[in-house]
């Protein structure tokens, strides 16, 4: 197998729905970030071969391919679209690097794109011909619907068995926040001048934590608005390349693709079964990474997988997380590499970076990135 590399990292700002971007549909979000990848003067010639894109909410179609020649991308250039919920943006980008480690592409655009604001309304057509047809909020993510719980009451469940108050996640969320507003990402942001911050991100006070109604029922443990990611529009890509285009290229700044790991579990427990990927891939060689970007859907997530997966406080989420940004479901995954791409460059040659999320289902994915 071919070793494979990230040579730029790219995103937008993520915005709370029917926020900045309210009007902005997936290729107006995403071809900015495409052509950002290709600002640079090493890379204005580049032939992309190869456009894919995680995606949750669209409704169907092939966004990336609308996004690749919104982008002003070659015709000829393929364009794909992958569906696993959170873990999208994530695993197009495994996808895409595993295309090239095979051998079957030298040059991708991988990532994730989601508009919250302008998603389609769901419905199912009428069961009988004069009936009226029947709107869903969320399709099912297993065939059984006593084991397909809401993912605020899964989270719930989690919370309360392992015992992480409603104190500790606002704790942690107020972290978050305070971590994003010291943070700046102007040099991985597109279409946004003069800015360094996410929209959401604000100065959050315990204080005003404990004034908010618990989602939940149980008090102790329950969980809030300040430690439940809301939901965002954004789009976030990385440039894959294989070795031979490095050295075509000229690059030596590049992040290394390590290794990743997919995997499934009990569907009515997701975050416990995307837990397994990031401890497997973790584990398999005793490996300790310098930065991790997890993500935080719910704080009782991020919290739990910090403990389990013996991520050190200075090493996780260094410019905050997504209680901080907000969860732009099929972008999530790809944010996080990008976020991870940043920061694992400032870090000595050698060192490892880990992106990790779960899935709706029971799904989770993990990567690894080494500084060259």
């Amino acid at each position: 197998m071919r070793q494979v590399y990230i040579a730029a990292a790219k995103r937008s700002l993520v915005s709370p729905r029917n926020g900045r971007w309210r009007r902005s549909g997936v290729g107006e979000l995403a071809a900015p970030v495409i052509q950002g990848l290709l600002d640079g003067e090493s890379f204005r010639q580049i032939d992309v071969q190869d456009v894919v894109l995680g995606n949750a909410l669209y409704g169907g179609g092939n966004p990336s391919r609308v996004v690749a020649l919104a982008a002003g991308l070659d015709e000829a250039t393929y364009a794909s679209t992958l569906d696993t919920q959170c873990c999208s943006g994530l695993d197009a980008i495994i996808l895409g690097a595993s295309k090239i480690a095979s051998g079957a592409a030298d040059v991708i655009i991988a990532g994730g794109v989601e508009s919250y604001s302008r998603s389609p309304l769901r419905q199912h057509r009428a069961l009988e011909p004069d009936g009226p047809n029947l709107y869903y909020q969320r399709p099912p993510f297993t065939p059984w619907a006593d084991r397909d719980p809401d993912l605020l009451d899964a989270a719930a469940e989690i919370a309360k068995a392992r015992r992480l108050t409603r104190d500790a996640q606002e704790l942690f969320a107020c972290r978050s926040h305070e971590k994003a507003l010291h943070a700046d990402f102007s040099a991985e942001l597109v279409g946004a001048a003069g800015l360094r911050q996410d929209d959401f991100t604000r100065r959050l006070r315990l204080e005003t934590c404990r004034k908010l109604s618990t989602l939940t029922q149980d008090k102790q443990f329950g969980l809030t608005s300040a430690t439940v990611a809301v939901e965002a529009d954004a789009a976030a890509a990385v440039l894959l390349l294989s070795e031979r285009a490095c050295e075509k290229l000229g690059l030596s700044n590049v992040l290394r693709f390590h290794s990743a790991r997919q995997s499934g579990g009990i569907p009515e427990q997701p975050i416990l079964a995307g837990l397994a990927a990031p401890r497997a891939l973790l584990g398999s060689a005793g490996l300790r990474p310098a930065v991790a970007e997890i993500m935080e859907s719910f704080a009782v997530q991020a919290m739990l997988w910090r403990d389990e997966l013996k991520i050190d406080e200075d090493a996780l989420n260094r410019g905050g997380g997504a209680l901080a940004r907000g969860h732009p479901i099929g972008a999530s995954g790809a944010v996080l590499v990008v976020r991870l791409f940043h920061e694992l460059m400032r870090e000595p040659s050698g060192a490892l970076g880990l992106a990790a999320i779960a899935a709706a289902g029971g799904l989770g994915s993990a990567l690894l990135l080494q500084k060259c």
